[in-house]
């Protein structure tokens, strides 16, 4: 099996500006539970929606007004 037979062909992407309900409203509509995070054309992190749940919404950030820089991984390998 090839990366290529498993891999999302149509990719979005979320800013580290865009808040957490937008990264989770593209994940639903892109059923995903990932997404990288761009600034402009250069990838700076990637978000999962765990990463969203534990790192924010468990300490009560409001997902309406948190950015995706506040849970996102920064160092994507």
């Amino acid at each position: 099996m090839q990366v290529s037979d498993v891999m999302s062909r149509n990719v979005t992407v979320v800013s580290p500006d865009d808040t957490l309900e937008a990264a989770a409203f593209k994940m639903d509509q892109f059923n995903v539970g990932a997404l990288p995070v761009c600034n402009g054309d250069r990838l700076v992190g990637i978000v999962s929606d765990r990463d969203m749940v534990v790192r924010c919404m468990a300490a009560g950030a409001p997902p309406d007004r948190t950015p995706v820089a506040q849970a996102m991984t920064e160092e994507v390998c």
